[in-house]
């Protein structure tokens, strides 16, 4: 089934507290009718197609994008909000893979990616109500050793710092009595994305880019030009961007067989405006060790955002809420009995290695897809590379390329069954603590 169209209903954002919270109802877009040309196309209105679409609208080039729901619907609406350093791979992992120039380079490029962020917020988005500050929690007491031997290479070799908290001190800030530790990064932080999303494809149209909604891109045809077979008309184009992460049908094979959808989820409780302090002692973003991860804070409102429980199947599970809250209340029995007020889920996109594939993938056209749970920055950085290349700019592109991306074991046709088993395992492994 089209990852499009499995879980939702066409054109309308997931029922999250992020869409519930809006001030008002998004504009709407007109769909593409009849044939168009572009400078570049894009697929995809999320903060990968967005970002790309301001750079290249700024640089003066025509820019037409096309989503086939509306800005912001995938994941990039409806994500957790953390906002990350560095990639879902220790820096002391890529240093080591890769070496210490091109790390570094990596490196530097998240770096830009949430300085990206914060400007862009401060400048045009205080609706996305940024705010600095993440914390990871460890279950025990050899991840505590690896998260401080990450955060004494990260203070010798970038002079970054992160706080490394033991068990005592870590639950006076994050009072759940099953971590042993954590650590802090006060270079993080976490955002309504959804706001966050609507501000960036403002700032684009303002910048002279065209955004049309309801418009599913069925093919794409690469060469000179690329083109964009929609439904009702064709978008052509010396250059293409394609973002649609996990919420692309299969239409770049090479794409499909390193990028593979899977689903998490997040609650959102009623405010606890008197009560928020029982489980954060500040208003930071939380993270966890289980490979099946758990993510939380809390929103503006005082919502307390619960988010995890993975799902590797096509659909959504019958019953969201009683796996997510039974994990929320485990974590925190303070929050026992609390009402939940929205629950909601949406599609990501991972790859073998964790870490995003960002790459020239046919003649005239770039994808970028991927980030595996890091999305909040690093897809925009991802989308502002890619315009930059097309206008000449290599040197971000070549390090994302630098990364390591294999297939999956037996490509697009098995990705799903093989991790659903491996995903599997992992779970259980994080059930008996092992």
């Amino acid at each position: 089934m089209n990852p499009l169209f499995r879980n939702d209903r066409r054109g309308e954002h997931a029922a999250s507290w992020y869409a519930a919270s809006l001030p008002s109802a998004p504009p709407e877009r007109p769909p593409l009718d009849g044939d168009q040309t572009a400078d570049v196309a894009i697929l995809g209105a999320g903060f990968t197609g967005l970002w790309a679409a301001l750079t290249l609208a700024r640089a003066g080039r025509r820019v037409i994008v096309l989503d086939a729901h509306r800005v912001g619907f995938g994941a990039s609406g409806r994500n957790g909000g953390q906002v990350h350093s560095g990639f879902n791979k220790p820096q002391s992992w890529l240093s080591a893979r890769l070496g210490p120039e091109r790390a570094s380079a990596l490196w530097d490029l998240s770096e830009t990616a949430k300085a990206q962020l914060r400007d862009f917020c401060a400048a045009h988005a205080p609706e996305a109500d940024y705010k600095p500050g993440i914390a990871h929690g460890e279950y025990t007491a050899q991840d505590l050793d690896h998260l401080r031997g990450e955060a004494e290479f990260l203070d010798r070799e970038y002079g970054y710092r992160t706080e490394i908290l033991e068990a005592r001190a870590f639950r006076d800030l994050v009072k759940s009595p099953h971590y042993v530790g954590g650590g802090v990064d006060p270079g993080g932080g976490h955002l309504h994305p959804l706001a966050y999303a609507l501000a960036l494809a403002r700032e684009a149209e303002a910048a002279g880019a065209i955004i049309h909604e309801m418009t599913e891109v069925t093919a794409i045809r690469p060469g000179a030009p690329v083109r964009f077979e929609t439904p009702h008309g064709t978008l052509r184009a010396a250059h293409a961007i394609v973002a649609g992460n996990g919420y692309l049908p299969a239409l770049l094979p090479g794409v499909a067989a390193r990028v593979m959808p899977i689903n998490s989820f997040i609650a959102a409780t009623e405010p606890l405006p008197d009560r928020w302090q029982e489980v954060l002692a500040e208003d930071i973003a939380v993270s966890d060790s289980r490979f099946v991860v758990n993510y939380y804070r809390f929103g503006a409102d005082r919502r307390f955002l619960f988010g995890g429980r993975e799902s590797y199947s096509i659909g959504f599970p019958k019953d969201i809420a009683t796996a997510l809250v039974a994990r929320m209340e485990h974590l925190f029995p303070q929050l026992k009995g609390t009402p939940v007020s929205h629950v909601w889920g949406g599609s990501l996109a991972v790859t073998v290695t964790r870490l995003p594939h960002v790459a020239r993938v046919a003649p005239g056209v770039l994808s970028g897809a991927g980030f595996s749970g890091q999305g909040v920055a690093l897809a925009g950085m991802a989308g502002r590379v890619m315009a930059e290349a097309v206008m000449g700019q290599e040197e971000g592109l070549a390090s994302f390329e630098s990364l390591p991306i294999p297939t999956f074991p037996g490509g697009a046709a098995f990705r799903a069954p093989l991790l659903t088993l491996a995903m599997t395992w992992f779970a259980l492994r994080d059930r008996l603590g092992v």
